[in-house]
């Protein structure tokens, strides 16, 4: 086995850990702001500060029954949480996660293998992550219709209507950008803001940056677009039955989802990891990743949900139209 695929298999197996555990750190941390934000404590008895109470849900969720209903579709139920998390973490492989560096010779087998900043270097990149998390709506979908539960199904038909109406928009936002860069390749976008923060594409196409931001908080389940699973409305929606190991990958993938959102918002439109200053550029990188995670638990605690048919109406009548003039004032100011 060549260097080249040793240092994949490292990259793909730093990924599956680094991000399972922020995804179980991100738990903790969304508690903390929330409670910081409504005057609260939020967990404090589990170890210092509450920081292994990560560990307690982790042992709660191995050790918990496994519940099948009686008259679900028992391989689609266990399929779906499955599709969710699996299609999660494929997304990430075209995503630039940190740099690339290599291994000391002196380590046996794996020394010198070079370990790069991204697994999968397509010139598609972005087109990739965005088709790889649109397939990931089949896991809440399939989940909802398979429970033999009304409100399963219910949170399953608006996982169709939400998740398909704002990949649209989700689309859409990116074609801009993709426009003035010429290239669908995550390095490309990163390679186009070079020029320092002046050159940053938000300052270009605020528009499509905002519109992605809002269609990110829709296909990753967010506050106020958390319509699948509204406790006050429909119980959990499509996790109503679900318990264990399995209502962890749902958690697992959205968790992911949340991260991938925030990294493109980042490369696609906040300079990348350019070095910016006096400041690294994967220090900066990861500090941007950072606040766009923060940014989705904020929205969280400071905005309420919204109705169904307010959702549809934001999507098709505002969002949809203004991503349209955006393309095509785009589109003009390029051709001249």
């Amino acid at each position: 086995m060549d260097a080249l695929m040793i240092g994949t298999i490292i990259k793909i197996l730093i990924i599956l850990a680094i991000v399972s555990a922020i995804a179980g750190f991100g738990t903790y941390i969304e508690r903390k702001v929330l409670a910081f934000m409504q005057r609260r404590l939020g967990p404090m008895h589990v170890g210092p500060y509450g920081l292994l109470q990560i560990v307690a849900d982790g042992i709660k969720l191995f050790t918990k029954e496994d519940i099948i209903p009686q008259n679900a579709n028992k391989f689609i139920f266990s399929l779906a949480p499955t599709i969710t998390a699996a299609t999660a973490f494929i997304a990430m492989a075209a995503l630039p996660l940190f740099p690339t560096f290599t291994i000391p010779d002196s380590l046996p087998l794996i020394g010198g293998a070079i370990v790069p900043s991204i697994v999968a270097d397509i010139n598609i990149g972005i087109l990739f992550i965005l088709g790889v998390m649109a397939s990931g709506l089949y896991g809440p979908l399939l989940a909802g219709m398979a429970q033999a539960n009304k409100w399963g199904i219910i949170g399953s038909a608006r996982t169709a209507v939400q998740f398909l109406s704002y990949e649209v928009v989700t689309g859409l936002s990116v074609l801009a950008p993709i426009m003035l860069v010429g290239s669908l390749s995550l390095i490309d976008f990163n390679d186009a803001q070079t020029g320092g923060i002046g050159s940053w594409l938000i300052w270009q196409q605020p528009v499509a940056f905002i519109l992605f931001l809002i269609a990110g908080f829709a296909e990753t389940n967010r506050t106020p677009f958390d319509l699948l699973e509204h406790e006050a409305e429909i119980i959990s929606g499509y996790v109503t039955e679900y318990s264990g190991l399995r209502w962890g990958m749902f958690f697992i993938g959205e968790y992911t989802n949340m991260v991938t959102i925030s990294i493109i918002a980042a490369v696609v439109f906040c300079g990348g990891y350019n070095d910016l200053w006096f400041i690294s550029g994967w220090l900066l990188f990861i500090l941007k990743v950072v606040f766009f995670f923060f940014l989705m638990l904020w929205v969280r605690a400071a905005w309420p949900h919204v109705r169904p048919d307010q959702m549809m109406w934001l999507c098709w009548k505002v969002l949809m139209p203004l991503a349209v003039v955006n393309i095509l004032i785009t589109g003009i100011v390029v051709m001249l």
